[in-house]
């Protein structure tokens, strides 16, 4: 009873603390600051800067955020992930703008697309964007034949004059095309310029994008950019609102472990990498039962990559292979067949490996180097148990019948055709056929059960 007493009279108290702190100027909740919030993308877009942008932008609709500013220089990256962030970027109830930052940097590819979807479109001097080909679909091998003596400028008007050479190629144009154009459509930017950045990959400079309509600012500071676009008048969630960034601090939102993490995993390399640690890890807990820290760090490790690749635009046929390779370099180490298995385990995993991510996007691509490495390292552990496997098959056999038959000994006691022999250090009932005597060297010819069959050693010189 007095502790319930105690309890209520605690949260009695709590509660009178609450208006007394306020009444003396304490904040009691601790809420940040109004503040624009700057998101830095900086390379490759990925699942990782979904993520990041995502929850940046709910932490500003709590925090009533004026503005949020996507500081871009990306070469591009993959679709999903840069549709993910422009769908964030239309339901957002907090204006969104884009800015190409710093001098130098670029919005290529994915970058232009969400440029064209956010509020406010922003470059600093010195910077460019465009280049918004599908990337799947922006390289390839010239067909055989035709006239080997134009060069490379002829062969990109003819190109770009011809369209996309498959019904594949115009399938994913034609879509980006009209996606970008619905952006620019919504934001009320320049749609002509935006289809041109998709079919024949243009690219403009800060200065050019302006005049194009295409941006609606140049700012060369995060300071000039809040300045230039107080007072203007953006549509979020279907409502004019005026934009009131004058004066208003600037907070950079640094990414969290989770993000920073997710993207390090994410990275096709790296989840590779991780993998191959769980295979090997499970291997070698499978090889030495109990030892547990190979067996738990491999699971471990083995359940991040498949996390890792689930999250990326994986080719089935190269992750098929991959699963065949391990599977026969697996195989290799529990029923050695002299290198068969672990040579064809490692190619299959190169292969594999070579045509796993299936996209093109920078920083998205599996790095030789990797496969290699990894190639090598799988090589040798094959070769290794071959090795293994063919001593071991040519070794002196130690135990069972085999070992025991040509094995000398010594009659201990003998009568009537039976008699008992030391042999390796045992006492051993024994037959023979040959009249044998105590002390008598002999050699084993066979073995029934736990019974020896014996003859006289001739070849003993003792």
């Amino acid at each position: 009873m007095r502790t319930n007493q105690g309890a209520v009279c605690a949260a009695f108290a709590a509660l009178l603390a609450v208006p007394l702190l306020a009444a003396l100027g304490v904040n009691t909740t601790d809420e940040p600051a109004r503040a624009v919030l700057v998101i830095k993308i900086d390379g490759a877009i990925g699942p990782a800067t979904a993520s990041y942008v995502s929850r940046t932008l709910r932490a500003a609709f709590e925090r009533t955020a004026p503005l949020v500013v996507l500081s871009m220089d990306t070469p591009g990256g993959l679709d999903a992930s840069m549709r993910d962030i422009i769908r964030d970027v239309l339901a957002s109830k907090v204006p969104v703008a884009s800015y190409v930052h710093p001098s130098g940097a670029r919005a290529a590819s994915a970058g232009t697309y969400i440029l064209y979807a956010s509020h406010i479109a922003a470059m600093t001097p010195g910077t460019n964007l465009g280049a918004a080909t599908p990337v799947s679909i922006g390289g390839g091998l010239p067909l055989p034949g035709g006239d080997k003596e134009k060069d490379k400028s002829e062969e990109e008007d003819d190109k770009s004059a011809s369209g996309p050479s498959s019904p594949m190629e115009a399938k994913a144009v034609n879509d980006a095309v009209a996606y970008i154009r619905s952006l620019a459509e919504l934001r009320g930017r320049n749609a002509e310029w935006a289809e041109k950045a998709v079919r024949q990959a243009a690219s403009l400079s800060a200065t050019e994008a302006l005049q194009q309509d295409v941006i609606d600012i140049v700012a060369p500071s995060l300071g000039s950019l809040t300045a230039q676009v107080h007072g203007r008048e953006v549509k979020v969630g279907g409502k004019e609102v005026t934009l009131d960034t004058k004066d208003m601090a600037i907070e950079h939102v640094e990414p969290d472990w989770r993000t920073r993490l997710l993207a390090a995993i994410t990275n096709p390399n790296v989840a590779l990498i991780l993998m191959m640690i769980g295979i090997y890890g499970l291997i070698f807990e499978f090889m030495n039962p109990g030892a547990l820290v190979p067996g738990t760090i491999g699971a471990i490790c083995l359940l991040i990559g498949l996390y890792a690749l689930a999250l990326l635009p994986v080719n089935y046929a190269g992750l098929a292979l991959i699963v065949l390779g391990l599977g026969l370099m697996v195989a290799e180490a529990f029923a050695p067949s002299f290198g068969v298995l672990g040579i064809g385990g490692v190619t299959a995993f190169v292969v594999g490996a070579v045509i796993l991510v299936d996209s093109e996007a920078p920083g998205f691509q599996i790095s030789w180097a990797v496969i290699g490495a990894i190639a090598i390292m799988s090589l040798i552990m094959t070769l290794t148990v071959a090795r293994l496997a063919l001593s071991s098959h040519q070794r002196r056999i130690v135990t069972g019948i085999e070992e025991m038959t040509g094995a000398r000994g010594k009659v201990q006691d003998w009568q009537d055709g039976a008699g008992h022999v030391l042999a390796h250090g045992e006492r051993w009932r024994a037959i023979s056929e040959a009249a044998l005597s105590k002390g008598q060297p002999v050699r084993v010819t066979g073995m029934n059960g736990l019974v020896l069959t014996v003859e006289p050693d001739s070849n003993d010189k003792s």
